[in-house]
């Protein structure tokens, strides 16, 4: 699969992570526009510093991106900026996500990961609880850890499931975005299929 990546401080091992899949993976600055991200199987976004409402720039990238219906893997900063792209807000939090023994729950297999974590934000879900579902929380804390868009294909982690040298307990969701890219190729066939035999019969009943 051909992935762009946003690059808002990406860790190297992003990259490494979706090679090891087979992945081609081409970066794209920041500031890159939606535009310069079409004709991909699907588009990651990396991890950064800072306050995610002051990269506007990207955050408009990302409102383009969901209006293509891309595949879109958030990581870190990626899923603040999606979303905020998708109307939600983001707070600061009292204290901080540090380190690299954070205690986060897959709400949808109800297991319990460790992961490392270096984020001061996060995703207000109360501001986008209409548009996505809640994945991931934080065991401490309870706080937002993951989202998935309820109608297109996009979702989002805070932690780092590419940590090197550990824990690797998250590595599986390089695997779901793999599978993602897999079925919007799949329905993108099959609508392509089901197009041209709408043709093939308007043609023959003519």
């Amino acid at each position: 699969y051909k992935v762009g990546l946003v690059n808002c401080g990406v860790k190297f091992n992003i990259i490494r992570d979706l090679v090891r899949l087979g992945c081609d993976v081409t970066v794209h600055p920041a500031a890159a526009p939606a535009k310069d991200l079409e004709g991909y199987d699907g588009v990651l976004l990396s991890n950064g510093p800072g306050d995610p409402s002051a990269v506007t720039y990207t955050i408009e990238t990302v409102k383009g991106l969901l209006k293509q219906e891309m595949p879109i893997f958030g990581i870190c900063l990626g899923q603040q900026l999606l979303g905020l792209a998708l109307g939600g807000k983001t707070f600061k939090l009292k204290f901080g996500h540090h380190g690299g023994n954070q205690p986060i729950m897959d709400l949808t297999t109800r297991k319990v990961e460790i992961a490392a974590e270096n984020h001061g934000f996060a995703v207000d879900m109360e501001t986008v609880k209409d548009k996505v579902e809640l994945t991931h929380i934080n065991l401490n804390d309870k706080t937002c850890e993951g989202i998935r868009h309820k109608t297109l294909p996009a979702f989002s982690v805070q932690y780092h499931p590419e940590a090197s040298p550990g824990p690797h307990d998250s590595r599986y969701l390089f695997q779901r975005f793999i599978e993602m890219m897999e079925k919007e190729r799949e329905n993108a066939v099959l609508a392509k299929a089901q197009s041209t035999q709408r043709t093939a019969k308007v043609s023959k009943a003519n």
